[in-house]
C-alpha cells in the first residue's frame, strides 16, 4: 500500500471516482418484476449458441437482488459516483405506453441507497437494450423509436431528477449501428448500410430531443452523452493512410461527436452520404433540434486505438457498402496486446484524445466514462488474499497518469470510472472476460470477494492520486 507522502499525481479535490455499469449486464431478473423482454433476452432465447458458453442475460450478476451489498461494498472501496444503466423494458415492458410500476420502484431504491451511502448516481438512458416490442416495429429505424425514447426519457427525468443531477441519453450510440446493422454482433444482425446511417441519425436526434426535454424541465443537473472514441492513427505519413485515418475518424468518432458536442455534422461524411445516396430520411425541425440541444457534459470512453492504413485491394464492386471500403485496419508491429479480448493496450491514446476535444471541441467538460482491462480465467491468479490482478493495476494506473498529464496541458476532465465494478455479463461473450475490481463466483451463488486491484483503487481515491 501507499502512503499519502508517496502521491505524485495529484487529481482535484471533486474528482469523480468510481465505475461504470449496465442494466442488462448487471440486474438478472430478466422477467422479474415486471420487466419486458428486450433485444438481448430475445436473441438469446433465438440462438444461445452465439452466447459464450450459452450463457444469457438472465444469469447476470444479480445486481437485482444484491444491490444494497454491492453500493455497501462501493462505499467500502471509496466510490463517490457509480454510472448505471436504467433498463428501458423495465421500466416500460412495451418501451412505451404503461409504466411499470414495480421498476420505478426498484429504481428508487438503487438510487437511495447510492445517495445514503455518499455516491452520486450517474443515469444513463439507454445502454444497447431496445425492449423487444420495440424493436419489432423498428426500433432506432423509425420515428416511432424517437418519439417512443422522449417519452421514456421524460418519464424519467420527472421520477427521479430530484436526486439524480447526471444523466446521459446514450452510452456508445455507434455500437448498435455497427453491431446491429453493419457486423452482425448485436441484433438484428442486418447489413444496410442505409439502415445503419438512419438508426445513427435517429439516435443523435432521439439524444437531442431528450436534452431539450431535461432542459426545459428545468431540472438544475447535467445531461450528456457517453461516446466510445479511439484516437486513429495512420500506418504511415503517405498521404493515401492520411486518409484513410481521416475517414475512420469521421465515421467511428466525428459522425457522434460533432452533433454531440457542436450541433452539425461533419461535412466531408455529409457529403459522402449524398454522392453515395445513403443520405438518412431528415424531416423539417429535426436539424435545428440538433443544433439547439448540444451536451452539458461528455463521457469518454476508452479502451484502445484504431490503427489504419490504404486500402490494399479495391473493394468489390457488389458487396454491401462499408466504412471499411475507406480503409484497412493496420496491425503495427511491436503492439502490445491484451491477447483475451484482443484489442491493443495503449495508454498514451487516452491523453491524445482528451487534447482532441481541448483543441477541437471548445474543451468541453467531460470525464473517462469507461476504461479497463478483461482477462480470461482470472482465477488462476487467486491466493488467500484474493485474485491478484496486478496487471489491472498497471493498466489503471497507467491510464491515469496521462489523463493527468492531459489536465495539466489544460484539458477540462471532471473524474475516471473504471468499467467496472464486479464481474458481469458481457453481450455475447458472457462472462469469459472479467472485468471487476470485484470477483463474482458464479458457481457459489455469486459471491464477491474484492480484487488486489480493489484495494489499490480504493487507496488511489483515498489520496486523490497515486
Amino acid at each position: 500500500m501507499m502512503n499519502s507522502g508517496g502521491v505524485i499525481h495529484r487529481f482535484p479535490k471533486d474528482f469523480w471516482w468510481g465505475t461504470a455499469t449496465s442494466a442488462t449486464q448487471i440486474e438478472g431478473a430478466a422477467d422479474v418484476g415486471g420487466k419486458g423482454p428486450n433485444i438481448w433476452d430475445y436473441w438469446f432465447e433465438l440462438e444461445s449458441h452465439r452466447f459464450f458458453n450459452q450463457v444469457g442475460p438472465g444469469n447476470a450478476s444479480r445486481f437485482y437482488e444484491n444491490y444494497e451489498e454491492d453500493i455497501e461494498r462501493m462505499k467500502e472501496l471509496g466510490h463517490n459516483s457509480f454510472r448505471f444503466s436504467l433498463s428501458w423494458s423495465r421500466l416500460f415492458p412495451e418501451g412505451q405506453g404503461e409504466v411499470n410500476e414495480q421498476g420505478v420502484d426498484f429504481y428508487n431504491r438503487v438510487i437511495d441507497k447510492l445517495i445514503a451511502c455518499g455516491i452520486q448516481p450517474f443515469v444513463n438512458l439507454y445502454h444497447f437494450d431496445m425492449p423487444l416490442a420495440l424493436q419489432q416495429r423498428g426500433g432506432w429505424e423509425s420515428r416511432e423509436g424517437v418519439e417512443a425514447y422522449r417519452m421514456y426519457a421524460q418519464e424519467c427525468f420527472a421520477r427521479f431528477g430530484d436526486r439524480v443531477k447526471y444523466w446521459f441519453t446514450h452510452n456508445e450510440p455507434i455500437v448498435p449501428v455497427e453491431g446491429g446493422y453493419l457486423y452482425d454482433f448485436h441484433y438484428p444482425n442486418l447489413m444496410d448500410f442505409q439502415k445503419a446511417v438512419q438508426v445513427a441519425f435517429h439516435s443523435i436526434l432521439a439524444s437531442a430531443q431528450a436534452i431539450q426535454a431535461y432542459h426545459e424541465g428545468g431540472y438544475g443537473g447535467k445531461v450528456g452523452i457517453i461516446l466510445n472514441l479511439s484516437p486513429s492513427y495512420p500506418r504511415s505519413q503517405h498521404p493515401a493512410d492520411l486518409r484513410a485515418a481521416r475517414w475512420a475518424d469521421l465515421f467511428f468518432n466525428r459522425s457522434f461527436l460533432d452533433p454531440s458536442v457542436k450541433g452539425e455534422f461533419p461535412e466531408e461524411l455529409v457529403n459522402l452520404l449524398a454522392e453515395t445516396n445513403h443520405l438518412p430520411k431528415v424531416e423539417e425541425g429535426d436539424l435545428e433540434t440538433i443544433r439547439m440541444n448540444t451536451v452539458d457534459l461528455l463521457g469518454v470512453n476508452y479502451y484502445q486505438p484504431r490503427r489504419v492504413k490504404a486500402k490494399e485491394h479495391l473493394p468489390h464492386p457488389e458487396a454491401p457498402f462499408m466504412p471499411d471500403r475507406f480503409f484497412d485496419p493496420y496491425e503495427m508491429p511491436g503492439r502490445r496486446m491484451n491477447p483475451y479480448r484482443g484489442w491493443e493496450i495503449y495508454e498514451k491514446g487516452i491523453y491524445d484524445l482528451l487534447l482532441d476535444l481541448k483543441e477541437n471541441y471548445g474543451n468541453i467538460e467531460c470525464y473517462i466514462s469507461e476504461n479497463g482491462m478483461g482477462v480470461e480465467d482470472e482465477e488462476r491468479f487467486r491466493t488467500e488474499e484474493g485474485i491478484q490482478d496486478d496487471y489491472r493495476i498497471d493498466f489503471i494506473r497507467e491510464h491515469l497518469r496521462w489523463i493527468h498529464r492531459a489536465m495539466e496541458k489544460g484539458a477540462h476532465v471532471k473524474g475516471y470510472h473504471l468499467w467496472t465494478f464486479m464481474d458481469n455479463w458481457s453481450w455475447t461473450n458472457a462472462y469469459k472476460n472479467r472485468y471487476g475490481l470485484v470477483a463474482v463466483d458464479l458457481e457459489n451463488n455469486c459471491k464477491r470477494t474484492v480484487k488486489k486491484s480493489g484495494l489499490w483503487f480504493k487507496e488511489v481515491i483515498a489520496q486523490n492520486g497515486f
